[in-house]
């Protein structure tokens, strides 16, 4: 099943009315990778006073929030919502405060956490994984030029290629299109193009 995460750690920061809020948004696929970043991130901010974090894991869909001080319903699960309505997984986001002496109000909280999730996952790069196979192809150079206008149809991504004695094109190609690329590749080269596969994987399709 394909899903959306991101592809590496960011930080963000923004004041509201002298409190500071700072933003960590990470990539993570375990509940021991999700807890261990969060203990990594308030053991670097020890002096601020409220560590909010949320994350949302594929494994067992776990789904995991913490108000840690705020009132509750004000700062944990309005980050959650922020990144279940962007559809993000394998995500782990800790939003540490610093007070700044003035108090917000529920409204202002809840205001607040959001936003801080949010310019996150604005700054976050956003990848689309899919399911898909490794396909290598070997090929003469007369048959290059078809498969160069078959590829794009399938929204494959090239992740390299070799210009030997043959061609050698090294393709990830998600699962659900895979039988009929390799069936028109077959037809249209006669069955004279040599087609290796791999072990199925996830890989990021947000360039196609």
């Amino acid at each position: 099943m394909d899903y959306t995460t991101i592809s590496a750690p960011v930080q963000t920061s923004f004041t509201e009315k002298r409190s500071e809020f700072l933003g960590y948004l990470t990539p993570v696929t375990t509940n021991d990778e999700a807890v261990a970043f969060i203990n990594a991130v308030k053991a670097d901010h020890r002096k601020a006073r409220h560590h909010v974090y949320a994350y949302i894991l594929r494994d067992q869909n776990t789904t995991r929030y913490s108000d840690d001080g705020e009132p509750q319903g004000t700062a944990g699960m309005p980050v959650l919502e922020v990144l279940q309505k962007r559809g993000l997984t394998d995500v782990c986001i800790v939003v540490v405060r610093y007070f700044g002496g003035i108090l917000l109000g529920g409204g202002g909280l809840v205001r607040a956490y959001s936003h801080s999730a949010a310019i996150s996952c604005d700054a976050a790069q956003i990848c689309h994984m899919c399911e898909s196979v490794p396909l290598t192809l070997r090929m003469d150079y007369g048959l290059y030029g078809k498969v160069t206008n078959i590829l794009p149809k399938y929204g494959v991504l090239e992740e390299s290629s070799d210009f030997g004695t043959d061609v050698l094109l090294t393709l990830r190609v998600r699962c659900e299109v895979l039988p009929a690329l390799t069936d028109e590749l077959t037809e249209v080269s006669a069955g004279r193009i040599a087609m290796e596969k791999g072990t199925p994987g996830y890989a990021d399709f947000s360039t196609v």
